[in-house]
């Protein structure tokens, strides 16, 4: 059950990479001073990515929970 839990690992981190690229980016948008239209679509399009992100790090603290139960 270590493969899982490690596995668990790599899949949480990557989901928190993802929302670190989500805040970045959000943090640019604000600064580069769009309008309020720009603003709103690109706030749209990185918001997908943001929930992807989410479902991704949850997924993989089941996969660690799992392993550690099942281990």
């Amino acid at each position: 059950m270590a493969g899982l839990i490690w596995a668990g690992t790599a899949v949480t981190l990557a989901g928190l990479g993802g929302l670190v690229w989500c805040i970045v980016t959000i943090a640019r948008a604000r600064r580069a001073g769009l309008d309020d239209a720009a603003l709103k679509a690109r706030l749209q399009r990185v918001i997908a990515y943001n929930m992807a992100a989410l479902f991704l790090s949850a997924i993989g603290l089941m996969m660690v929970v799992a392993g550690i139960i099942l281990g």
